[in-house]
């Protein structure tokens, strides 16, 4: 499996809004169960998309004003970012396939421009 890459509201910023690649984030918190049900698919999706995505996850809770900007109101809440732009949202856990089919799809697009 792969790791997530942890994003904090300090790094937000590069690692994520800046970064040179697409970004799929998921918001989420320690005390959140569903957080943990999601975390091991998101670590799938990062060892199968290697270095094409980065695969991270940022606490809610140690980033206030950066989930309520993206309007999280519900953790886990998982975000494709391309080029500092949101993309695709999932809120909740998601089979494994929705998440990487809506990726691969935003990937299919930059492919083709």
């Amino acid at each position: 499996m792969g790791q997530l890459y942890e994003v904090n509201k300090d790094t937000f910023e590069n690692d994520v809004l800046k970064a040179s690649k697409p970004v799929l984030i998921e918001f989420g918190a320690v005390w959140c169960a569903p957080c943990k049900v999601l975390e091991p698919i998101m670590e799938e999706l990062a060892a199968e998309w290697g270095d094409d995505i980065l695969v991270a996850k940022i606490d809610v809770d140690d980033a206030v004003d950066i989930a309520g900007g993206y309007q999280i109101f519900s953790v886990p809440t998982t975000i494709l970012f391309k080029d500092g732009e949101p993309l695709e949202r999932f809120v909740g856990v998601q089979p494994k396939h929705r998440m990487n089919d809506k990726v691969q799809e935003h990937l299919q697009a930059t492919k083709a421009d």
